[in-house]
């Protein structure tokens, strides 16, 4: 399932929000996820992602082609064999507007102590 829209500022749709989050559903993928936003933009090699999350081999490639095929993470490859990857920060950003986009419109006051857009 293709993640991006054909606008890439458009809001995400519940369908594509609902697989993104799925994808989340794992300890160890949101760990993988999480070392790889801490690598920032330049990400990690695969080697490194898994001394840093815990989780390698066969288990670590299982994990990537599910948050990749979410758009949560882009893979390339760098030189014969490293692999690098990469948190794709522009997709969990609209994850996390998905969630917010409407915070407290259904409250009763417009008092509240967080700021959105």
């Amino acid at each position: 399932m293709k993640t991006t829209n054909a606008n890439p500022d458009s809001p995400l749709d519940i369908n594509v929000a609902a697989s993104s989050f799925a994808a989340l559903g794992s300890e160890q993928r949101l760990e993988v996820l999480r070392c790889l936003v801490r690598a920032g933009p330049e990400g990690a090699a695969i080697g490194t992602l898994g001394e840093r999350s815990g989780v390698t081999g066969s288990t670590l490639t299982h994990h990537l082609k599910i948050l990749t095929q979410a758009g949560l993470v882009t893979q390339e490859k760098k030189g014969r064999s490293t692999i690098c990857a990469a948190a794709a920060y522009s997709e969990m950003q609209k994850l996390a507007d998905y969630l917010l986009r409407e915070c407290c419109a259904d409250c009763p006051s417009t008092d509240h102590e967080h700021s959105h857009d």
